[in-house]
């Protein structure tokens, strides 16, 4: 699960494809959008309004991950599906958290 994540001062990136509103709030596996570019799926039975589904996104990644909620910020796509997330610390470290909790 290297691959999902990139490199960044500070930490790592990480591109999520988010859908809000689901039956249940989970993780999915990694694959490519349409410009094969690699991509985690979520779930989130939070409503998209009032930044309800990217709270709840924060918490369920905090959570998989095992990392406070500080740690993890949205750079990009807070209102779109589309998002990237900023995960705090070493990405060596959060690489292989990521990998333990996709399997």
């Amino acid at each position: 699960m290297v691959h999902l994540l990139k490199p960044a001062l500070g930490g790592a990136l990480l591109t999520v494809h988010l859908t809000p509103r689901a039956s249940r709030t989970r993780l999915g596996k990694a694959e490519a959008d349409a410009a094969g570019q690699p991509r985690l799926k979520a779930w989130v039975n939070a409503p998209p309004a009032d930044g309800a589904a990217n709270c709840a996104l924060i918490e369920l990644m905090a959570d998989a991950l095992d990392l406070p909620k500080c740690d993890i910020e949205i750079r990009r796509g807070l209102t779109d599906r589309t998002k990237t997330l900023f995960i705090e610390g070493d990405p060596e470290a959060i690489a292989r958290r990521l990998k333990k909790v996709l399997g």
